[in-house]
């Protein structure tokens, strides 16, 4: 008896070793957030064992895990039809909302769902749940695009994705077919998403041959940028979940196929060194000692180094293209993007990413709404059902929709 209550007290303590992280107070439930991260760290850790094995690779199988627990079919309620089907040969989910009698055409998002390019589907049930509730809520018709994931392809082929099932989809009998507005269509997205969500509003932007233009774009804490992993929100939320430093960066490597060996000299900005000639142009379009408050810098000190691995931008020239970036887009670009919303969250990596890429917005005269919140965290506001509910994932959702209900 007395070894089983040793044994029990020991695997308790090692469980409560493996979930406790330190953390800000001031995130929303921390200890929520800390069980959340142990149980995608558990999962991240059997993949790579997988990998290892050389039983598949880690990512594939990190997603196979992620779908078992959280695919769901295409299922119908009374107020919101829901179908998977095809455009232009990209899958596609579409949730068609409730008509309203007194306006015969609805209005209409394209998702793009988030996951470091890697992960995660339009057919996973936090996705799916999203959907739903904004085209109940909005009487909208959303077109969640399951874009192809690395390691299947690699950039370009996910924007490409979006943009193929995106143009499909604004074609006038397309539009007319799901009973949408063609003056009011938005485009939105979360983390990696809101990446490609605000790559394809630039491309758009510039598209003489599109007819019908996007009204607005909705990018959800977006990562917009790999030029410099020591901005202050890099630097204050180097080991927050559910995105630290090292896999955000590994992230972009991977979405380069590029050599995981760079990882530690990018975490430093050795790819954008001083005497890296090819990056010397763009360091003033994300200079965040004038693009971030004061409230946001605080004593925070650029990370700049005099000389660095010019080797990595050679091999990796993708990390200074702005359909990657587009916080480094040409002003003349940013001038033309629609009515533009920004959610941030003070926990997070990719904070000063949305922050900047507003600011930049604002200075090409584009109208911005930056919407932060300072209990928030990278991932939350799809976290928004048991077990892994939060109350600021409900806050941020309805935000973000009460928002598209007035702009769009």
């Amino acid at each position: 008896m007395r070894s089983s209550f040793v044994v029990l007290t020991a695997l308790v303590a090692l469980a409560a070793y493996y979930i406790y992280i330190p953390l800000p107070s001031s995130v929303s439930e921390p200890w929520k957030l800390m069980l959340l991260d142990a149980t995608f760290r558990g999962a991240q850790q059997v993949s790579n064992l997988i990998h290892y094995l050389g039983l598949s690779h880690h990512l594939l199988a990190l997603n196979f895990i992620i779908l078992c627990f959280g695919k769901k079919s295409a299922w119908s309620s009374a107020q919101v039809k829901v179908t998977d089907t095809d455009f232009d040969s990209v899958e596609v989910r579409v949730f068609e909302g409730p008509p309203k009698p007194e306006e015969p055409l609805k209005r209409s998002v394209v998702y793009i769902h988030g996951g470091g390019w890697a992960l995660g589907s339009a057919k996973i049930k936090y996705y799916d749940e999203l959907c739903t509730a904004m085209a109940e809520e909005l009487n909208a018709v959303i077109v969640s695009i399951e874009y192809r994931l690395v390691p299947n392809v690699y950039f370009p082929a996910q924007i490409h994705d979006v943009e193929r099932a995106t143009k499909y989809f604004l074609q006038p009998e397309v539009l007319q077919k799901y009973s949408v507005d063609p003056g009011r269509v938005g485009i939105s997205g979360d983390s990696a998403g809101g990446n490609l969500a605000a790559a394809l509003s630039q491309q758009f932007s510039q598209d003489a041959s599109l007819k019908n233009k996007l009204k607005v774009q909705a990018l959800i804490y977006p990562v917009l940028q790999a030029l410099d992993f020591n901005t202050p929100s890099y630097q204050q939320n180097v080991n927050i979940p559910i995105v630290p430093r090292y896999v955000m960066v590994k992230y972009w490597i991977d979405y380069f196929k590029g050599n995981h060996d760079f990882i530690q000299a990018m975490i430093v900005n050795n790819h954008t060194s001083l005497d890296v000639e090819e990056a010397a142009a763009l360091r003033a379009r994300l200079n965040w000692t004038s693009l971030l408050p004061t409230s946001i810098t605080k004593n925070y000190k650029p990370v700049m180094q005099t000389t660095g691995n010019a080797r990595i931008i050679r091999e990796i020239p993708q990390l200074l293209d702005a359909r990657s970036a587009p916080l480094i887009a040409d002003q003349e670009v940013l001038q033309h993007l629609p009515k533009t919303y920004i959610l941030t969250c003070e926990h997070d990596v990719l904070r000063d990413d949305g922050i900047m890429y507003a600011k930049r917005l604002e200075s090409a005269g584009v109208k911005v709404t930056l919407d932060h919140f300072e209990d928030g965290f990278h991932g939350c506001m799809i976290f928004t059902s048991w077990p892994t509910n939060f109350s600021v994932g409900l806050r941020t959702r309805n935000s973000y929709i009460k928002w598209l209900d007035q702009n769009l």
